[in-house]
């Protein structure tokens, strides 16, 4: 599995942004898919991700303000960012797993794609 990540960038706090996450090869393993952060001198962190039965969850942080959506037809998710924080910043990584799990990292990742709010 692959996964391509884009959208990234420099926005001022208030602002948004969209994150696109394309995945490809042996998609059919994958059940969760979503996106961790890591912030500079902190843990990466599960932010929002589709569960095996296609739910959606988000961590407390970002609630309200980001939403998690996907084309199927596409093999892409989304992630938009609204209300973007200075606390936001971080690197923002596309994963996948053949199932969905908070106590353990996921086993396919894409690249990171760097968000930066500012003040």
């Amino acid at each position: 599995v692959q996964l391509q990540a884009s959208g990234g960038g420099l926005v001022q706090a208030g602002g948004s942004l969209r994150l696109s996450c394309v995945a490809s090869g042996y998609i059919v393993s994958i059940e969760a898919m979503g996106w961790y952060r890591q912030a500079p001198g902190k843990q990466r962190e599960l932010v929002a991700g589709f569960t095996s039965d296609g739910s959606t969850n988000y961590a407390d942080s970002v609630k309200g303000r980001f939403t998690i959506s996907r084309d199927s037809a596409k093999n892409t998710v989304y992630l938009q960012m609204n209300g973007l924080k200075p606390e936001d910043t971080a690197v923002y990584y596309c994963a996948a797993d053949p199932s969905y799990s908070t106590t353990r990292e996921w086993l396919y990742w894409g690249q990171g794609t760097q968000v930066t709010v500012s003040s």
